[in-house]
């Protein structure tokens, strides 16, 4: 998505997940997990303390969990039921980064790293896990947009909103739907061959 135009922001903890499922910029060809400095930018950008330089396998598996995420945010658009393949990728990311669960007074807590991509982890699975109990993390969306699947939260009432910006996307996606149209209309259907 253009960096100009801004989605709807997620409220509380969920938007730690959009900003992360957000690192891939798919209509700019940015990926903000595609290397060590990238990811250092980021993690600078969102407050989280970039420890030790990550792996190469560390950053696949980032960008694996991020993809995966981004696949239950279009599934979302069908309020479907969180796709067992996120819900293996999300238990993968919590075995690879080492989240221990705790209970306390409050209920349930996951801890774990507190620096570098495993701290990252960390805060995306605690999100994801009480997003889905309280129901938000349907509201959380990739827009359907081919070129763009930016995540963004759906505000709207009717829990219908499919793209990241009405402005942008949104706009696009009328426009092609009015030149298919139109296309239609110009070009007549074929003649019916005569039964005769």
């Amino acid at each position: 998505m253009s960096s100009d135009v801004v989605a709807p922001h997620a409220p509380g903890e969920l938007e730690f997940v959009r900003a992360f499922v957000n690192t891939l910029d798919i209509e700019d060809g940015v990926d903000r997990l595609r290397d060590a400095s990238a990811w250092a930018d980021w993690a600078g950008d969102v407050g989280v303390d970039a420890g030790a330089t990550p792996s190469a396998d560390d950053l696949a598996a980032a960008r694996e969990l991020r993809e995966s995420l981004r696949d239950a945010l279009l599934a979302n658009h069908d309020r479907a039921a969180l796709p067992q393949s996120t819900a293996e990728a999300l238990t993968a990311a919590a075995r690879r980064a080492g989240v221990v669960p705790r209970f306390g007074a409050s209920g349930l807590g996951l801890e774990g790293a507190s620096e570098g991509l495993d701290a990252v982890t960390v805060r995306v699975l605690a999100a994801v896990a009480a997003a889905l109990a309280d129901g938000s993390f349907s509201r959380l969306k990739a827009c359907t947009n081919d070129t763009c699947r930016w995540a963004f939260y759906d505000h709207s009432r009717s829990r219908t909103g499919q793209w990241c910006s009405m402005a942008v996307c949104g706009n696009r996606a009328k426009q092609s739907r009015h030149r298919a149209a139109a296309r239609s209309v110009a070009s007549p259907p074929p003649p019916i061959p005569d039964a005769s």
